[in-house]
């Protein structure tokens, strides 16, 4: 049998980045449509600085296979769209029941958490802080302080992402607003909520 090597990674924290990655992407603002409250806004900020990186994620794919993990490290930078954060489109794994760990290495930011059903839950995330995102949870970061959110992640080889499942629902059941120094959790107005139909295929993917 051929065994995959060990090895050793760095995360260089003035870069955000994991070093010696095999894969890395980036979102710039003008990729970020639909994601913020204040349309208007949001299109004035493109038309000045469309093309700045919102965050990039660079990454190491040992395998592909179950039994794998996948790590990397996410850097996101500070700013907003009216009063909502910088944020990542956030996802649910493609296959539903595979977890993941987020630690942050420098910044101040939240993990916005959604069930399928609704539930929502936050978790703040600071220097040294771990954050379990369970099975079946929907996540999205966020970028609350004023400097980069940098953080390091792990997760199964063969989770897969599922992007599209905010989108379908109008946003996530919650924003997350600027409020003075801090921050408020407030309804999504857009929020569309799943049906039983939506639900099950959701749970349905961690037989696949």
């Amino acid at each position: 049998m051929q065994y995959v090597e060990p090895s050793r990674h760095r995360v260089d924290l003035r870069g955000g980045q994991l070093l010696a990655a095999s894969g890395s992407y980036e979102k710039k603002l003008k990729d970020l449509d639909g994601l913020y409250a204040d349309t208007a806004a949001f299109a004035a900020a493109v038309e000045s600085h469309g093309e700045e990186i919102v965050y990039r994620v660079t990454d190491r794919k040992p395998e592909s296979a179950h039994g794998d993990l996948i790590f990397g490290v996410t850097r996101m930078e500070p700013g907003r769209i009216g009063d909502e954060f910088y944020m990542t489109r956030g996802h649910i794994h493609a296959r539903a029941n595979r977890p993941e760990t987020y630690y942050g290495e420098a910044g101040e930011g939240l993990m916005l958490l959604e069930s399928p059903e609704g539930e929502t839950r936050i978790v703040e995330i600071g220097e040294r802080i771990v954050c379990y995102v369970p099975p079946f949870w929907i996540h999205r970061s966020i970028n609350i302080g004023d400097n980069p959110l940098v953080m390091s992640f792990c997760y199964p080889a063969d989770a897969g992402q599922d992007y599209d499942v905010i989108h379908r629902s109008g946003g996530m059941r919650s924003r997350i607003l600027a409020e003075g120094s801090g921050w408020r959790e407030v309804p999504n107005a857009d929020y569309r909520p799943r049906g039983p139909g939506d639900i099950a295929a959701i749970l349905a993917t961690a037989d696949q």
